[in-house]
């Protein structure tokens, strides 16, 4: 990757990392001070929580096990319960003790918990680390298609002391992926489905004979809900026969009740469950709920995992309503401060949002948050304040893609990928936010408050002045449904706003993909007392032919510019980037997500094309299953700045400059 020519220049940009890594650095994790012990956030693994709810260290308490089965945190952690039988422990920091699994499920069996993955057992997991398994069934996959959740228990289905096989699978055969709205909005693909299987036992629990599977009924109609069904058999209602209870692959749950006997179950139509008559439901989706008497009160509760890493407890009341079990809303479980995380695909941007001298983190996720994490110090490193949601008015700010929003369909209802950067945009001298997410909108949050109490009003269109002939509309990407207003910018979604004064005229400009991918400058220019965008100009290049692959999206140069993303749909967009003097000779240089982030160094202007070097990747460590989020810092005031990156595990990943 690096030329005899350029080693010169790299020695003290992208041999960074290789000299940190001779000294056994390299990007490293930003951790919670141990003087905040006393503190407590949100529990959390990486993108995505099996939780598996259990006395893993035989104490006599309630533990969790959750496992994560993406990178750069795979893994499965223990969390340890240090109070007892408290319903709400503050938990220990994660400690792994295997590998991560999708799909992974538990039963209580007997005063035990055995482990299940598609088609086998893990065995004697709290020896092994969670790598010796043994078969339970020739088949891993049931289902007829390709399935997309494919989880597996035991469970004496209908009360004659055999354990059975129940099987949850997710099925996106007629979903398909994405790109599939008409001109009204409307989803013209298939639903998600989510069926449940039983295969009844008819030999013993020491010699088990599974029959051949069969979809599980309610009234006159196969159990069928949207995707991920994750089926917990429980006594819910407390009449002391098994109720089946459903997750989706959105956020909410589906309540079956055995209108049967113990012996011959038979399900009633799904309910939702619900609280103060509105749909129960977790703050984010992916969700995988695990039943248990969580506070040993006789009945069972939820113990559930969100798409963000998080886990919460769902707890039963007590009370059962018109036949349905009545549920209270998610309590996020708390644990000891360790690694410093918001969310997942964490987009940090660093600066210094409450005008105290140091600089801060603001952070976006795939929920659609806006995170502030303060600076509590101004140390080397700082210590942190755990995450705090920013608002407008008095409401906590949030995108959600809702019905129709995201490309990729309905089924990402509850996602919003913020990005973004963090500028004066305005002019005013206050910092403002400018915006994209999953909706491909670029808006921008004014800041009303004061330099060091900022508030912010709610977002609004950037300003393009498009040159449109009569009846044209902007620009926007082939797939998207709906069409832009007369001078909003629709871009690629999930993909940076660079707010910067690239032309060094003191007017804030706009740096991003345009609707086809291509990197675009948005020049600023003053019309009378209005500031307004020029439309995109294809104005970078890269040098020779600049292709490297960043797990969704493709680098490429041509004649037309630099495409930092030539996917299509869902596959567009994705790009996150930053903007700063990397190596300090005057020109700005972008720093862009890839395994970790590849600098692009700017080799000058000429005719009003900038062109660019790929240095490589910044370090050797692969954080990225889909993108990671750079940025970078100056924390030890030596006016150099060093690399920060957001990965997908919501954690925030360092690499110290060596001179």
């Amino acid at each position: 990757m690096f030329r005899t020519a350029y080693l010169p220049l790299l020695l003290a940009i992208a041999l960074t990392s290789l000299a940190s890594k001779g000294q056994g650095e390299g990007l490293q994790r930003l951790r919670y001070s141990a003087t905040d012990a006393g503190a407590g956030v949100d529990l959390g693994v990486g993108l995505w929580a099996w939780p598996l709810p259990m006395d893993y260290d035989g104490d006599g308490d309630l533990d969790l096990l959750v496992s994560c089965p993406d990178v750069p945190f795979n893994g499965t952690y223990f969390f340890e319960n240090p109070d007892g039988d408290a319903k709400l422990p503050r938990f220990k920091p994660p400690v792994r003790v295997g590998p991560g699994y999708h799909d992974i499920q538990p039963s209580d069996v007997g005063d035990d918990v055995r482990l299940l993955l598609p088609g086998k057992e893990l065995v004697d997991f709290r020896e092994t680390g969670l790598e010796k398994f043994k078969p339970i069934y020739a088949i891993e996959n049931i289902h007829p298609v390709k399935v997309r959740a494919n989880q597996w228990r035991l469970v004496d289905y209908d009360g004659d002391g055999v354990r059975d096989l129940i099987v949850g699978v997710g099925d996106w055969s007629e979903y398909g992926w994405d790109n599939a709205y008409n001109a009204a909005g409307e989803w013209t693909n298939g639903p998600l489905h989510g069926y449940v299987y039983l295969l009844a036992n008819r030999g013993t629990n020491e010699d088990p004979d599974y029959a051949d599977p069969e979809k599980l009924r309610a009234g006159d109609q196969v159990i069928d809900v949207y995707g991920a069904p994750t089926p917990n058999f429980g006594d819910f209602d407390g009449d002391g026969d098994l109720d089946l209870l459903c997750g989706e692959f959105l956020d909410g749950f589906n309540y079956f009740e055995n209108v049967g006997t113990r012996t011959e179950p038979a399900y009633a139509t799904a309910r939702r469950l619900t609280h103060d008559a509105a749909p129960l439901a977790m703050d984010l989706q992916m969700i995988i709920p695990v039943a248990i008497d969580w506070d040993r009160d006789g009945d069972l509760d939820l113990i559930v995992g969100d798409e963000d890493g998080r886990v919460a407890l769902v707890e039963h009341s007590g009370k059962v309503v018109d036949g349905l079990p009545q549920l209270l809303p998610p309590v996020y479980f708390q644990q000891e401060p360790d690694l410093l995380k918001f969310g997942a695909l964490v987009t940090p941007v660093s600066f210094d949002w409450d005008g105290d001298g140091d600089e801060d983190l603001l952070c976006g996720n795939t929920a659609g948050y806006i995170g502030f994490i303060e600076n509590l110090d101004g140390g080397n490193p700082p210590r942190w304040a755990p995450p705090v949601r920013l608002q407008v008015g008095d409401k906590t700010f949030r995108v959600e893609a809702g019905p129709n929003g995201s490309i990729q369909g309905p089924c990402e209802a509850k996602w919003g990928y913020t990005t973004f950067s963090v500028a004066d945009w305005d002019g005013d001298g206050l910092p403002d936010i400018v915006l994209n997410s999953i909706l491909g909108r670029v808006a921008w949050l004014k800041n009303i408050g004061t330099r060091t109490e900022p508030q912010l009003a709610a977002p609004q269109p950037v300003d393009v002045a498009w040159e449109l002939g009569a009846g044209e509309t902007p620009p926007k990407p082939a797939w998207t449904w709906w069409t832009p207003d007369a001078n909003e910018l629709a871009p690629e979604w999930r993909t940076t706003p660079v707010a910067v004064d690239w032309t060094g005229d003191g007017l804030c400009d706009l740096v991003m993909l345009d609707h086809e991918g291509y990197l675009a400058l948005y020049e600023r220019y003053r019309d009378g007392d209005h500031l307004q965008l020029k439309p995109g100009r294809r104005a970078f290049r890269i040098e020779g032919d600049g292709a490297f692959d960043g797990n969704h999206n493709q680098v490429t140069t041509d004649a037309t510019g630099l495409r930092l993303n030539a996917g299509t749909a869902g596959k567009s967009g994705r790009r996150k980037f930053c903007i700063v003097d990397w190596n300090r000779d005057g020109k700005l240089d972008v720093i862009v997500n890839s395994i970790n982030a590849n600098v692009l160094l700017n080799l000058g202007e000429r005719n009003g094309v900038t062109t660019f070097r790929d240095l490589g990747p910044i370090d050797e460590l692969k954080l990225a299953g889909h993108d990671t989020s750079p940025t970078t810092v100056d924390w030890n005031g030596d006016g150099e700045r060093e690399l920060l990156l957001g990965a997908e595990d919501g954690h925030f990943y360092y690499l110290r400059r060596q001179d």
